[in-house]
C-alpha cells in the first residue's frame, strides 16, 4: 500500500514537471485554458495538468494520468479543453451540456484512465453560431453568459465564433465620416434584438434609438468576446463591410450609386451601396479602419451579397465582389470571406471572382435536402458542413441526426478538398444539448459512423451514470426525433400552443413544418422511461432539464392531436364536446405552463432579465424589455407581422410565456367561438394588437424554479396516459 502510494506520488512529480517544462517552451500560453478549467470545474481543476504540445498540422489531445493526477496534454488552448470535455465523458462519464451537466457525479478524486486517450480534429473550420444567434438567443446576454457560453463551445473544439456585438458602433463611426448625424444613425440603428437583419440588410431601424451608454455596453462586450476567443485559440468572425448604407446617403454624398432593396417580409430593405462606385472603397476603409481600433485585426470577416431577395439592379454580382473583397483584402490581407450557405446565396459569380482560398462558406442546408453536391454548386470553393436544427430558437427537440452522420462520412471521402470543416448553426443556441454534442462530435476522432450508438453512449455521460431507462429512453429519442430524414427540412415540427390561434392553424410559425416528422406516440416512452430513472441519477441539472424538455415536448405534441378534434365540434356545432375539449386544451396549457416554472431553462423572466440589467433608467428599461418580447410574439410591426408572416417565428415555450401570451390569445378564440355557438354576434380578433399589448406590457416575470420536475412530469404522463401500455 505504501509502496502504491509512493509510486503514484513520484509519477504525479513527473507530470508536474513535465507540465511546467512544456509550458515554458510553448508556443501558447495554458493560462487561459487553466482559467477556463477552473470556472468549469471549481472543484476538481486542481487534479487535472495541462501541458501545451508544440503545434503541428492538425489540432490535437492526448489524455493519460493516474486518480487524482490526471494529464491532458494539447497543441492549443482549445484542444486541452476539447480534452478536458472528452476525459469527462469517456473516464468518470459525466458531461458539461448545453445546457444542463451531470457535474455533481464526478467522484471527489478523479479517476485515472484506463490507457492514453488520443484524438485529434478531422477538419480544421469549426464555426458556430447562426447570424442571428443574438437576436433570438439573447441579445442582453452579459459577460458572465458569454464568458460561459464561450466556454462550452471551446469544450466542444469549435475554433470560429459570428461576433456581431458592437458592429452598430462601427457603422456609427463610419458613417459619422461621410455627413450624418449621431441622431440620424441612431435612428437608422435597431435596437440589440433586432440588429441581426439589419446587419444582414434586411431591415433598419426597429426598436431603436439606443442610447450612448449602451451603445458603450455592446462595444465593450464585443472586445470582451473576441479577446476571450482569441486568449482560448479561437477566431471571432467579425461582420464584413458590403455596401449597406443608411437612408440619404446620395444626398449627402452626391454622385453615390445606389441599388434600392425593396421590402424584406414587410420592411423596408436599407439601400445598396454599388460597390464598383469609387465612395465605396472609401466607406469599407473607413468602416475596417475603426473596427480594427475596436477589435482589433481578424482573419475571418462574415457577409453575404443580395441575402434573401436582395436586388443587383444592374450591378454585375460578380464585379460587385471582386469589389467587395479588394477591400477586405486592402483591409486584411491575409483574411478570408465567410458566406452563408442559404437558398440561393451564395452566387456563383461570387466564387468566380474571389481566390477560392480566401472563401469559407458555411452550408446551412448540408442535412436539409436531397441531391445536393456542395462541390459543383460552389465550383469546388471550401465550405463546411452545416446545420440549421433549430429555426427562431423554438425550444423543439430533434434533428437530422442520422442524416449528418452518414452525409458528413460521404462529403468526406468525395469532397476532401472542398470540405473544410463543421458550421454549428442553430438560429437559437443553447436549446437542445444533445444536436450540439452530437454535431460538433462530427469534427473530431472518433467521428460518430452509428446514431444509435451513439446515443447509447450519450445516455450514459448526459446523467452521470446512465441506467438501464435512462438508455431505453434515449434509444426512442434516437428513432424518433433525432432519426428525421432529409428531404425538405431540417428542425421539427413545432407545437401548436404557441401559434396564433385558429381551427385550421398547423403550424405556429408561419415557415415550419405542418405535420409531425416522428411518430409522436412512440417519442412518448422516453418520458415514461426517464420517469424511471434511479433517484441517485436524478440530481443532475442535464436529468432535470431534459426530463421538462421530453415531457414539455410529448405535451406540445397533442395539441395537434386535440385540434382536430375542437374543431370537428366546433363544426358540428356540439356545444358540450366544445367545452370539454377547449377546457381540455387550456389546462394542458396550464399544466405545461407549471412544468415549465420547474426549470431554470424554461422561465420567460430569465430571457427578459438582461434587458432590463443593461437599461439606465425605466424608461431604457421599458423600450429594451419590449425589443425582447416582441421578437417572440409579432416580431416587428404589422406589416411584417401579419403581411410578412413574421409573427411567432421565435414561438417558444417558456414558463410565463405560454400560461401569459399564448394562453391568452387561445381563451379569446375560444371564448368567441363559443359565443358564436350560442347565437351572439362575433367579431374578427386583431391578434396583431393583443401581442402589441403583450409586448410593451410590463409585468414581473419569475427567475427562479419553482416545482419538482420529476413529480410535475409525472402528473403529465398520467394526465395524458402516456405510459397506458407500460401499465401505469
Amino acid at each position: 500500500m505504501a509502496r502504491t502510494g509512493t509510486m503514484k506520488g513520484l509519477l504525479a512529480g513527473v507530470l508536474a514537471v513535465a507540465s511546467c517544462a512544456a509550458y515554458a517552451g510553448a508556443a501558447f500560453e495554458v493560462g487561459p485554458a487553466r482559467a477556463a478549467l477552473q470556472r468549469l470545474l471549481p472543484h476538481h481543476a486542481q487534479q487535472i495538468a495541462l501541458v501545451a504540445l508544440p503545434s503541428g498540422t492538425e489540432e490535437r489531445y492526448r489524455i493519460r494520468g493516474l486518480a487524482g493526477h490526471i494529464e491532458i496534454a494539447g497543441t492549443s488552448p482549445l484542444a486541452l479543453l476539447a480534452g478536458a470535455e472528452a476525459y469527462l465523458e469517456h473516464v468518470p462519464q459525466v458531461s458539461i451540456g448545453w445546457p444542463g451537466d451531470s457535474l455533481d457525479r464526478l467522484p471527489a478524486t478523479l479517476p485515472a484512465p484506463t490507457h492514453p486517450i488520443e484524438s485529434h480534429a478531422v477538419v480544421p473550420d469549426r464555426f458556430a453560431l447562426n447570424d442571428v444567434d443574438d437576436g433570438y438567443s439573447d441579445a442582453y446576454l452579459d459577460w458572465p453568459g458569454w464568458e460561459h457560453k464561450i466556454d462550452l463551445l471551446a469544450l466542444r473544439g469549435i475554433n470560429e465564433v459570428f461576433v456581431p456585438a458592437g458592429a452598430e458602433e462601427v457603422y456609427r463611426r463610419a458613417f459619422r465620416e461621410f455627413g450624418y448625424s449621431d441622431d440620424e444613425l441612431r435612428a437608422w440603428i435597431p435596437a440589440p434584438a433586432h440588429q441581426p437583419w439589419w446587419l444582414l440588410q434586411n431591415m433598419s431601424g426597429f426598436g431603436g434609438p439606443i442610447s450612448a451608454q449602451l451603445f458603450a455596453q455592446r462595444v465593450a462586450l464585443g472586445r470582451r468576446i473576441v479577446e476571450r476567443l482569441r486568449e482560448l485559440g479561437m477566431q471571432p468572425v467579425l461582420p464584413g463591410y458590403f455596401g449597406t448604407v443608411p437612408p440619404g446617403f446620395a444626398a449627402k454624398q452626391p454622385g453615390a450609386a445606389l441599388v434600392p432593396q425593396g421590402e424584406w417580409v414587410g420592411f423596408q430593405r436599407p439601400d445598396w451601396l454599388d460597390p464598383r462606385d469609387a465612395h465605396f472603397a472609401k466607406v469599407a476603409a473607413a468602416f475596417y479602419r475603426h473596427q480594427r481600433e475596436l477589435f482589433g485585426d481578424g482573419v475571418l470577416y462574415k457577409m453575404d451579397l443580395l441575402h434573401e431577395g436582395g436586388r443587383a439592379g444592374d450591378v454585375p454580382v460578380g464585379e460587385a465582389a471582386k469589389k467587395v473583397f479588394a477591400a477586405l483584402d486592402a483591409a486584411h490581407p491575409a483574411a478570408r470571406w465567410v458566406l452563408l450557405g442559404w437558398q440561393h446565396n451564395p452566387p456563383h459569380a461570387v466564387m468566380a471572382a474571389v481566390p477560392h482560398e480566401r472563401l469559407l462558406i458555411v452550408d446551412g442546408l448540408s442535412d436539409r435536402y436531397n441531391g445536393i453536391d456542395r462541390k459543383r454548386d460552389w465550383a469546388g470553393a471550401p465550405f463546411a458542413f452545416g446545420t440549421i436544427p433549430n429555426f427562431g430558437g423554438h425550444t423543439t427537440l430533434g434533428a437530422n441526426a442520422g442524416v449528418w452522420i452518414r452525409r458528413f462520412a460521404a462529403w468526406r471521402r468525395e469532397d476532401a478538398g472542398s470540405l473544410r470543416g463543421i458550421a454549428y448553426m442553430p438560429e437559437g443556441s443553447g436549446t437542445d444539448p444533445a444536436t450540439y454534442a452530437l454535431f460538433t462530435a462530427l469534427a473530431w476522432t472518433p467521428v460518430p459512423d452509428d446514431a444509435p450508438r451513439w446515443f447509447e453512449r450519450y445516455a450514459v455521460y448526459r446523467y452521470g451514470g446512465g441506467g438501464a431507462h435512462a438508455r431505453a429512453a434515449w434509444r426512442i429519442l434516437a428513432q424518433t426525433a433525432y432519426a428525421m430524414p432529409s428531404g425538405e427540412w431540417s428542425e421539427p415540427h413545432d407545437g401548436l400552443f404557441g401559434a396564433r390561434p385558429s381551427l385550421d392553424v398547423r403550424s405556429a410559425a408561419t415557415w415550419s413544418p405542418t405535420a409531425a416528422r416522428y411518430d409522436p406516440a412512440r417519442f412518448n416512452g422516453a418520458v415514461c422511461e426517464l420517469l424511471e430513472v434511479a433517484p441517485a441519477l436524478r440530481t443532475t441539472s442535464a436529468y432535470r432539464h431534459d426530463l421538462v424538455d421530453i415531457t414539455r415536448q410529448a405535451l406540445s405534441n397533442q395539441s395537434r392531436l386535440l385540434l382536430p378534434r375542437i374543431k370537428a365540434a366546433y363544426e358540428a356545432k356540439d356545444t358540450k364536446q366544445f367545452q370539454a375539449l377547449t377546457t381540455a386544451w387550456m389546462d394542458d396549457m396550464a399544466m405545461l405552463d407549471r412544468l415549465l416554472a420547474s426549470d431554470p431553462d424554461f422561465l420567460l423572466g430569465r430571457w427578459l432579465m438582461h434587458a432590463k440589467a443593461a437599461a439606465r433608467d425605466d424608461a431604457e428599461a421599458a423600450q429594451l424589455e419590449y425589443d425582447q418580447r416582441s421578437i417572440l410574439a409579432s416580431w416587428g410591426d404589422r406589416s411584417g407581422a401579419d403581411r410578412g408572416g413574421l409573427h411567432d417565428y421565435a414561438n417558444r415555450e417558456l414558463a410565463g410565456l405560454v400560461g401569459g401570451l399564448y394562453a391568452q390569445r387561445w381563451r379569446r378564440l375560444f371564448d368567441t367561438l363559443q359565443d358564436g355557438l350560442n347565437g351572439s354576434r362575433t367579431q374578427p380578433i386583431d391578434w396583431y394588437a393583443m401581442e402589441q399589448s403583450w409586448a410593451r406590457s410590463r409585468e414581473p416575470y419569475v427567475t427562479e424554479p419553482a416545482g419538482d420536475p420529476w413529480r410535475l412530469a409525472g402528473e403529465v404522463a398520467h394526465r395524458l396516459r402516456l405510459c397506458a401500455a407500460a401499465g401505469d
